[in-house]
């Protein structure tokens, strides 16, 4: 009963929310060039929708590639960076480099090297959503309790056991926390790249709308980013209660 009462502020703020932009925009208090109505960008949305599901589709795909990788390469550095001291020294720091450079200054150049096709896209998703995933298994690896694998080690436990049996299962908790933020930073990392270079995905529609000045239409492919984010963000939820299934008791 709490969760459904909980529910019900933001439901009637997002309403209220749209009435007031609908009625502003009818009275023209806001005028039609600068924000469309809500009406507007829903008959937007309609119009084009065919049109939008298939930039979508492409989205998604590079998305989805680009995530993958950098998960899997993020739990790799970290697994790495934790077990090896020289690793860590070496390469902690290029980690952090790649975060200080702005996504939409290498975009272009990975399309100049790499073409217009997936290649680029899925690197800049890579380089935006490996850091989460790295930082944060990597801080809960190191910040395991020692007690537990002094007694594991005094049993004659192997690293591969250690892992197994303390720092992977006590790091699930950051892991799903990190992988939300890389689901997120994947989608808005695949628009930037289809932005700057690319002929098919949600980006390049938006460049396009934008030049003709179609602001309706820019408004909606907004809300499928945004919906096709918070799908993802469900998904890493899904995916959370299946693996940690002892959080929901």
């Amino acid at each position: 009963m709490k969760n459904k009462t909980d529910s019900i502020y933001p439901v009637a703020f997002g309403i209220i929310f749209l009435a007031v932009w609908q009625i502003l925009c009818t009275l023209k208090v806001i005028p039609v060039f600068l924000m469309p109505s809500p009406i507007q960008i829903v008959k937007a949305l309609k119009e084009d929708f065919l049109l939008l599901m298939y930039h979508l589709v492409i989205t998604l795909a590079e998305s989805l590639i680009g995530l993958v990788v950098g998960v899997f390469l993020g739990f790799i550095f970290a697994l790495l960076m934790d077990r090896f001291i020289n690793v860590y020294k070496t390469f902690y720091p290029f980690v952090i480099i790649t975060q200080t450079i702005p996504t939409i200054a290498i975009a272009p150049l990975l399309v100049l090297w790499f073409g217009y096709d997936l290649l680029p896209k899925v690197i800049l998703i890579v380089l935006v959503t490996f850091f989460p995933i790295t930082i944060e298994l990597l801080e809960s690896f190191k910040s395991a309790d020692s007690d537990e694998i002094n007694l594991l080690k005094s049993m004659g436990a192997s690293e591969f056991d250690i892992y197994k049996f303390i720092k992977i299962p006590s790091s699930m908790g950051k892991f799903f926390a990190a992988l939300k933020i890389s689901a997120s930073y994947s989608v808005v990392g695949g628009v930037i790249a289809e932005w700057l270079g690319g002929f098919r995905g949600l980006g390049v529609y938006m460049t396009r709308v934008r030049k003709a000045y179609a602001f309706d239409k820019m408004f909606a492919v907004i809300i499928i980013i945004s919906i096709l984010s918070l799908l993802l963000l469900k998904a890493v939820d899904l995916l959370q209660k299946i693996s940690m299934p002892w959080e929901e008791k």
